[in-house]
């Protein structure tokens, strides 16, 4: 029987607001350069208002993934949560036209806006990111339909949600549905700060509620705090069948049911790196999803992440069935 959704992504809905900016605009603003702050409402709101000519895209690492992998045609739904304000509506509307089911209508009445980053990017193509987290932070179990988790073939979850109980809760409910109804869950760590921040919950969640785990080098080696890689994807292998792990330029190890598959990758200067690691998720996922084997999907991860860095912004504008053609991967 087939499922509604192939894959079913739950995550920070946020509205990217880009805008070029001069580092004397940065200074003056009290803007820290290329890296992400979490900023306040108020503070929030007086950088929205400081910028000028701005690009509005949806946002969010997992929404981002999700946008890789209607460009490749799979059938995807996104839970996250928006207020019901223009931004919130944009975002809605945005991830439909690309083909993603938004299932959670906006949220309207007196709670908080519909979260947003700003983002500043200078000459130098450093990009400065102001993130006023708002509604989607507020995502909680009741925010997930059991209709649309259990319809899911593979569910994707977001690390940054687990800064809240409520998110926590979200997840365990999302993951708990899907591989009831015989679906796979798993997570991209997203953030070694994060699993800094929530260690136990993070490896015990990895052991008893997921089926694959999607990480970096920094993610994967802060999950045990020794500094050795090798002996850390040793470790999340004994936990959980599936292990992917981004190096970079070393390219990607995997490591299933005690397999190892290490895929390397051409180097490339990229234009602008976000969205590498979204991206990444998009093809081995798109590989995961379609039967492919390990070594096929990392390849798939390997050239979606290539396409995404070679342009400004965290989403695919070529189209990766074609890229994946002429990588002789399909």
């Amino acid at each position: 029987m087939t499922k509604t959704y192939q894959i079913v992504g739950i995550g920070n809905a946020i509205v990217d607001v880009i805008a070029r900016a001069e580092d004397t605009f940065l200074d003056l603003m009290g803007i820290q350069k290329g890296i992400m702050q979490l900023v306040e409402r108020e503070r929030g709101e007086t950088l929205y208002a400081a910028m000028k000519e701005r690009t509005q895209t949806p946002g969010g690492s997992v929404a981002n993934t999700l946008a890789g992998l209607g460009n490749l045609g799979l059938r995807t739904a996104f839970i996250g949560r928006v207020h019901d304000d223009a931004l919130g509506r944009f975002y809605a509307e945005a991830m439909e036209k690309d083909g993603t089911a938004f299932v959670n209508p906006p949220v309207p009445g007196g709670e908080l806006p519909t979260s947003r980053s700003m983002i500043f990017v200078s000459p130098d193509g450093e990009r400065s990111m102001n993130t006023y987290l708002g509604i989607s932070a507020e995502l909680g179990p009741e925010d997930v339909s059991e209709d649309v988790a259990s319809e899911a073939e593979i569910v994707f979850l977001e690390g940054y949600l687990f800064d809240k109980d409520k998110g926590k809760d979200a997840f365990i409910r999302t993951a708990r549905t899907c591989r009831a109804a015989g679906g796979k869950a798993g997570i991209a760590i997203s953030d070694p700060f994060c699993v800094e921040r929530h260690r136990d919950d993070f490896l015990k969640l990895i052991e008893n509620e997921m089926d694959y785990v999607i990480g970096n080098e920094a993610e994967i080696m802060s999950l045990y705090q020794n500094n050795d890689l090798e002996a850390d994807l040793a470790a999340v292998a004994a936990i959980c069948p599936l292990v992917v792990c981004t190096r970079s330029g070393d390219g990607v190890s995997i490591i299933h049911d005690g397999a190892r598959y290490d895929i390397p990758v051409d180097k490339v200067v990229p234009v602008d790196a976000t969205g590498a690691g979204d991206q990444f998720a998009a093809g081995f996922l798109y590989g995961l999803a379609t039967g492919r084997d390990m070594e096929t999907a990392g390849r798939m991860g390997c050239v979606a992440a290539a396409e995404v860095i070679s342009h400004i912004g965290p989403r695919p504008e070529a189209n990766l069935q074609d890229l994946f053609k002429s990588a002789g991967l399909i």
